[in-house]
């Protein structure tokens, strides 16, 4: 009789918004009956809590990341005929929110085996139109901060980083916007702290930074009707702010188990085709929002995993440069070949809390089991 196959989706959240069930009603509930929606009581708590969490002096929601990176270039003064490094590696909201105040994305590789920006690699990139590095903390893994903070400011230009997939990653034992001018996070559902629908904040210990973003963000208004700023609406609300404040406590402990699967992952799967992800070291600690493995075969690998009942995705299939929304840079294939290839090889697997052990049993044997 064949075996039949275990469910492990890519990603489910049932579990733990079931044990928030009452926490997030109660959240509802409270902005609900206080009949204020728009940047008030549950947006300054969370902003002061989370900005804590960071161990910044201030933190400033906003729709989403990607404005999040947007309205943080523009309060800079990022603008026209400037130019952003930005990994050849990453989700295109990086380069476009460099492309929405006018700049130019200037891409550059990462390395292959922590898929972030190789600070060897950025000084050739500079040029005299360079305003700014984002540096983007891919994965969950933070990039090698220090290096690019030392370039940064050998040139003078902001360090900016792209928080999206890293709510609680440390470098050094210091978390995002330590070494950068801001950090930008998304908390987009599926994030590690994810809200119930889009979401966004930038943290900072700048307070004139802060302030200007909170200006940006609100029509380029401090004052009701007065505009100081050509802004932007791009305001956390009420509700989501009130959800991730209920979720905030628990982070820690949903990339505690994230790193308990991904250290099992990468200490029990021996399968040569396959090449597992970097394990941590005393350096980083990765929260593990996405588990990327490497495979040469990675159809037959998905294909394999998938008739298993084990869901998974791809982090990113076609590269920036690649993109038709970026053609008028005049890139082809073979331009930046590190970001190509993992494209072309990369598959990530499940990891989330609420995966359990003989889940986790089940993808590494499935994992090892595999042959082209």
């Amino acid at each position: 009789m064949q075996e039949k196959a275990m469910k492990i989706p890519y990603l489910d959240l049932s579990v733990m918004h079931n044990e928030l069930n009452d926490r997030l009603t109660a959240a509802f509930n409270r902005v609900l009956s206080a009949n204020s929606f728009i940047l008030d009581k549950e947006v300054e708590n969370f902003e002061a809590h989370f900005a804590q969490y960071c161990g910044a002096k201030y933190a400033v929601g906003c729709g989403n990341g990607l404005d999040a990176l947007y309205l943080t270039l523009k309060a800079m003064g990022v603008t026209y005929g400037d130019e952003v490094i930005v990994p050849s590696n990453t989700y295109i909201a990086t380069a476009l929110a460099v492309s929405y105040v006018g700049a130019t994305p200037v891409f550059v590789e990462p390395t292959l085996d922590t898929f972030n920006i190789d600070p060897e690699r950025i000084e050739e990139a500079i040029t005299d139109k360079t305003k700014a590095i984002i540096a983007v903390n891919l994965y969950g893994r933070m990039a090698d901060l220090d290096k690019i903070k030392a370039i940064a400011d050998k040139y003078s230009l902001k360090l900016i980083e792209d928080s999206a997939q890293a709510h609680g990653a440390e470098y050094k034992g210091h978390k995002s916007a330590y070494y950068s001018d801001a950090a930008g996070f998304s908390f987009y559902p599926g994030k590690n702290l994810g809200a119930l629908g889009d979401a966004g904040i930038i943290v900072t210990n700048d307070a004139e930074l802060a302030e200007k973003l909170r200006c940006l963000r609100n029509y380029g208004s401090k004052i009701k009707y007065e505009h100081i700023e050509k802004g932007t609406n791009s305001r956390l609300d009420e509700m989501q702010a009130a959800f991730l404040d209920a979720k905030l406590a628990d982070l820690d402990k949903w990339n505690a188990r994230r790193n308990e699967i991904a250290k099992r992952l990468i200490n029990e799967v021996h399968n040569p085709l396959i090449v597992m992800p970097k394990p941590c070291d005393e350096d980083h600690f990765n929260v593990w929002h996405i588990f990327a493995v490497l495979c040469k075969e990675r159809a037959a690998l998905e294909k394999y995993l998938n008739e298993n009942g084990i869901g998974t995705n791809k982090h990113y299939p076609k590269p920036m440069h690649l993109q038709g929304a970026y053609q008028d840079l005049g890139f082809k294939k073979g331009d930046y070949p590190i970001a190509e290839t993992i494209s072309e090889c990369e598959l990530s697997i499940p990891v989330y809390y609420g995966m359990t052990d003989e889940q986790v049993d089940y993808l590494i044997e499935k994992l090892n089991c595999f042959e082209a």
